[in-house]
């Protein structure tokens, strides 16, 4: 049996091929399949099985297309009620491919409809080798069970009685692999390792310590970081079955004067490049989402998901890849780009807008001085902020911007601070949309602040070992 984990930066997602002799099996596949057909390729396999774990929030699964792509038969949980062909699977069930026998656990708690997938590899012995969990049990913490409103404490309860009941009586030496690593909004304190056992979560998983289900509900339910909008339109596609990737047209290159009249007709201009480039030049009401900075999650979380998009990159060679990452959260309507870039934007004499930046040194001035209105805006998510902050300064968080900007004053000067200046670019396009101008992004973020020694060090900020464009 051979086990060969597949990742995608900045979702932190964690798929498989899970392979025999000549056939294996593809568990929770992300939406751009390649990887899995080249794999299987380079091994001599052939892909017979797609095994889903639930209906995943955070991205859109590749499970249609690579059943298209390989005529493998899907299995996805029952109680989730799927739309596309596949196999109904639920507690009890279990089936082969080649040596390795598959029992299926229900699994609900992070999802009403999660399973988890049992191998015992018979060629080798009669005990379970592997349990691929999905969302439910993670290296160092377990799955969410608040995306469903009105139902945390319910789901809590089953997810007690799933890890309790069904994944802590599977042996010790049983590895554990999970949908997520350090870094996924699906869970609140994943360990950086990507492997586990049954053994040493019992041990040392934080959130298996509890001792009742009052306790662990207490515990895990509280400071959840927030949900990202795109979560629950995620998981409605994964039940229907998303479009396959193979039907959608690749976004057509567009001069100024042909990007200019999809602006003016309602298409969203998303801005791919970093806080710098953005703040210099930039195309008026454009949202500025930085490609290398967990440009996945952001752009579900706060594009309106119902309008076609328009892309400025740094690059031409980029389009495709954001493309990918635009679809891996069901954006999957990209019209075109702004070939070339900005330049030509700007040598046709087109409209223009910036937002400049200030250093840290600046900043501190005017926070001891005081000589002048200004505020300083820190979009960092809640967890960050206790850490670690610039006092006197006012905290909303990114997603927050959105409908919180009327608690801020128009009229002074707003210096936008993240860890990096990536969020902060972000939070700054945000505002723009809503009528403020006297906007600035503080470069270098809490990183130089505290580099300077101006704050302590927030670790949440200095994280290494998660996904790297996560801020």
């Amino acid at each position: 049996m051979l086990i060969e984990q597949h990742y995608v930066d900045g979702i932190a997602h964690l798929s498989y091929l899970v392979g025999g002799k000549t056939s294996c099996a593809v568990i929770d596949p992300k939406r751009d399949v390649d990887d899995y057909l080249a794999a299987a390729r380079r091994l001599g396999l052939t892909i017979t099985h797609i095994l889903e774990t639930h209906l995943h929030a955070d991205f859109i699964s590749g499970h249609m297309d690579l059943a298209r792509r390989t005529g493998a038969t899907i299995y996805a949980p029952r109680s989730g009620n799927c739309a596309y062909e596949h196999v109904a699977v639920g507690q009890g069930d279990a089936f082969d491919v080649e040596d390795m026998h598959v029992e299926v656990l229900d699994s609900p708690g992070h999802t009403p409809d999660g399973v988890c997938y049992v191998i015992t590899d018979r060629s080798r012995g009669g005990e379970p080798v592997a349990v691929f969990t999905g969302d439910t049990l993670f290296v160092g913490d377990v799955g969410r069970p608040d995306l469903f409103p009105g139902r945390g404490d319910e789901l809590a309860a089953q997810l007690y009685e799933s890890l309790r009941e069904k994944l802590l009586t599977l042996p010790d030496a049983c590895l554990v692999y999970p949908a997520h690593g350090a870094g996924s909004l699906c869970g609140k304190a994943m360990g950086a390792m990507r492997v586990s056992t049954i053994g040493y979560e019992r041990r040392f998983n934080g959130a298996l310590e509890h001792a009742t289900e009052a306790a662990f509900k207490q515990a895990l339910l509280a400071d959840m970081p927030e949900a990202p909008d795109h979560f629950a339109r995620c998981s409605e596609i994964n039940r229907r079955g998303p479009a396959l990737v193979a039907d959608l047209p690749a976004p057509r290159p567009l001069s100024p004067r042909e990007f200019q009249a999809l602006v003016e007709h309602g298409h969203t201009v998303l801005d791919a490049r970093n806080y710098a480039a953005f703040g210099g030049a930039h195309v008026p009401g454009a949202y500025n989402i930085d490609a290398a900075h967990n440009f996945s999650t952001f752009a579900g979380w706060l594009l309106p998901a119902d309008k076609p998009i328009l892309l400025v990159a740094a690059s031409d060679e980029q389009v495709p890849g954001l493309a990918t990452m635009l679809r891996r959260v069901g954006l999957d309507d990209v019209v075109g780009y702004l070939d070339g870039g900005m330049s030509p934007w700007i040598v046709a004499g087109m409209p223009i807008e910036h937002v400049p930046t200030v250093t840290i040194h600046e900043v501190r001035r005017f926070c001891e001085a005081g000589a002048q209105p200004m505020t300083v805006l820190d979009v960092r998510a809640q967890s960050e902020w206790n850490l670690s902050h610039i006092d006197g300064a006012v905290h909303v968080p990114l997603p927050g911007t959105r409908t919180r900007h009327g608690e801020l004053d128009r009229d002074a000067t707003t210096v936008l601070v993240c860890k990096s200046g990536a969020r902060a670019s972000t939070a700054g396009s945000i505002l723009k949309r809503h009528g403020f101008r006297n906007l600035a992004v503080m470069a270098g973020g809490m990183t130089a602040w505290t580099a300077a020694g101006f704050a302590p060090e927030c670790a949440t900020c200095s994280l290494t070992h998660g996904p790297r464009t996560r801020y």
